[in-house]
């Protein structure tokens, strides 16, 4: 096969399918273009779901009419000079491969002005060919129009989604960057409808309540950035209650980049890890700031994707600052279905939490509670070792269903889930038990046999080591036989072999991206709890009681769903007419 040059018509289509891929791609190009050019207000305006039509107009600092042509030619850039600039970029943009790989594939119009020059310049561009030039009155800033995307690659185009799908993809593009510029003004017209419109007040709460609405920015919690730390990370988080059905609304920027990295979406999701339910999504928004020289944004032709130096640390960070803001600072769900008032729990001096298990530990636990062990919540240090807020002290009143405790607080009545406040302080201490490497167990008289399938044995050979670390002790018997030789003392007074079987089947059906040792520590405690329906004597529910109101991550249980509701004094009061 003989090995050839390409043309250059050629050579370009291929160099522009690898920056712009769909509409969005388009966008994103020209909007960080014109932040990098110092833009405080960007305008987009698409039609067809940018397939037929986009136009960005912004306010920044514009081309001079002597630069309008090079800034369409291949590699042309005033962001990077030599090599070594590639690694200390702090700018958006910096290949040059923009404005050329757009204009290879589109019809291009520029009208551009710099506030030094007296009138503008008009450019008119199709398929990488200047058609058209000349001077044009403009206000200072450039205009961008891109028109009839790929209409020279008649393949790439037919592959493009319906107008409501790319659409939606730059709403997402431009949600984001509002969010990553809140001092800048954003506004997207789709088909001629205004879709979004950020203030430019500089607060990022403010671009929260443009991008989601006020029901979800009032949900979110701020992550102060630590001003003297090398790597900042800082942002929102949603609390526990305020989760989506995908992991597209866990935003990351990178130095301001909007980046798509899923190391940093697994970190996060690490910090939620038994917060939120199984198969749901937080949302966040997150800036990590950090030296140019600790990064790679040199990775993806569309800069999408950075690498760090030390992604490990990165990993970490992000983990230990989300986990620390959740627990110091979500607030007990509040019973919203009567009324729409919230409001977070009060704050006590934390406690040391105690070793027990099941039902039988209750009342032993609470005759003990002033000879703990010293609480860890979680095998992770974390950064901010503040005391973290938790419930305040209850007053239990009764039982409802043989479900639900019934307890007065401070600032109102709670209602406590009993089997998934019992999960919460089961796993928690489960936790810090494995930190230490020191979880009970208990040896059985006679071993137990236990009939398993092949899926469960599946499981019980590949983590028998992970097993064996909490607290079990199995052994293949023959066929589908095992012998269990010892169980976490969780397990104590349960019923071995359903008990066992349901600690595997969930750990291995479960889809989330924890680890198996997790997984395996969340279905033991889930199975070593309370259930509904069993009785509870006074005391009994004031040692569970006691005991969750010394964890930290009190409000969910282990699979993200609310142990505590609370009915405000004033919630109370409103709905029995007394105000």
């Amino acid at each position: 096969m003989t090995i050839r040059v390409l043309p250059p018509e050629v050579a370009n289509k291929i160099a522009a399918g690898e920056v712009v891929e769909r509409p969005a791609s388009v966008v994103k190009e020209l909007v960080e273009n014109a932040l990098d050019a110092g833009a405080t207000d960007i305008r987009v305006e698409i039609r067809d779901g940018g397939r037929r039509f986009v136009r960005v107009t912004d306010n920044g600092q514009g081309i001079p009419a002597a630069e309008v042509e090079t800034a369409f030619a291949h590699h042309a850039t005033s962001k990077v000079q030599q090599a070594d600039d590639l690694f200390h970029v702090q700018t958006l943009g910096f290949r040059g491969e923009a404005l050329p790989s757009i204009a290879a594939v589109s019809h291009v119009t520029l009208i551009t002005r710099p506030a030094e020059e007296e009138a503008g310049s008009y450019l008119r561009i199709e398929g990488g060919h200047t058609l058209s030039r000349r001077p044009q009155g403009a206000p200072v800033g450039t205009t961008i129009s891109v028109e009839n995307l790929f209409f020279n690659m008649p393949a790439r185009r037919k592959f493009l989604r319906s107008a409501a799908t790319e659409a939606a993809w730059i709403a997402t593009l431009v949600s984001s960057y509002a969010l990553a510029y809140p001092e800048c003004r954003f506004t997207l017209h789709n088909d001629g409808r205004r879709a979004l419109q950020s203030p430019g007040s500089g607060a990022l709460y403010d671009a929260l309540v443009a991008v989601y609405g006020t029901d979800v920015a009032t949900k979110m919690l701020a992550l102060p950035a630590d001003d003297d730390a090398p790597v900042q990370v800082s942002g929102y988080a949603g609390i526990p209650s305020l989760h989506r059905a995908n992991r597209k609304y866990i935003t990351f920027f990178v130095n301001r980049r909007w980046v798509r990295t899923p190391m940093l979406s697994a970190a996060v999701m690490q910090a939620y890890r038994s917060i939120v339910p199984t198969g749901r999504f937080p949302i966040t928004v997150l800036n990590i700031r950090i030296d140019p020289t600790e990064l790679d944004v040199n990775v993806h032709p569309a800069k999408t994707e950075v690498k760090f130096r030390d992604s490990n640390a990165i990993f970490r960070l992000v983990e230990r600052k989300v986990r620390r803001l959740l627990v110091d600072e979500a607030p007990v769900a509040s019973a919203q279905r009567l009324v729409t008032e919230t409001g977070g729990a009060a704050s006590v001096p934390p406690a040391a939490p105690e070793s027990w298990s099941g039902r039988q530990g209750l009342l032993a636990l609470e005759a003990q509670r002033t000879a703990g062990e010293p609480a860890q919540a979680d095998s992770v240090p974390l950064i901010d070792e503040r005391q973290p807020r938790r419930l305040p002290v209850l007053r239990v009143l009764g039982q409802v269903h043989q479900t639900y405790i019934i307890a007065e607080g401070p600032d109102g009545l709670y209602l406590i889930d009993q089997h998934t406040a019992h999960e919460r302080v089961l796993l928690e201490r489960l936790r810090a038990q494995r930190a230490r490497m020191a979880v009970p167990s208990q040896s059985l008289l006679e071993p137990a046999t236990v009939e398993l399938t092949p899926e469960q044995q599946a499981v019980a050979e590949e983590q028998s080591e992970t097993l064996a670390l909490l607290g079990f002790a199995l052994e293949h018997f023959g066929g589908n036989t095992w012998l269990v030789r010892t169980i976490p003392e969780v397990l104590r007074g349960k019923e071995l072999a359903p008990a066992l079987a349901e600690i595997l089947d969930n750990a291995r059906r479960d889809r989330s991206e924890l680890s198996w040792e997790e997984r395996l520590l969340m279905y033991a405690a889930c199975r070593g709890a309370v259930k509904a329906g069993d009785p509870l004597s006074l005391d009994e529910m004031r040692a569970l009681i006691r005991q969750l109101e010394e964890t930290d991550m009190s409000r969910t249980c282990a699979h993200g769903r609310p142990t505590v509701i609370r009915l405000s004094q004033a919630q109370l009061e409103r709905e029995f007419g007394r105000r």
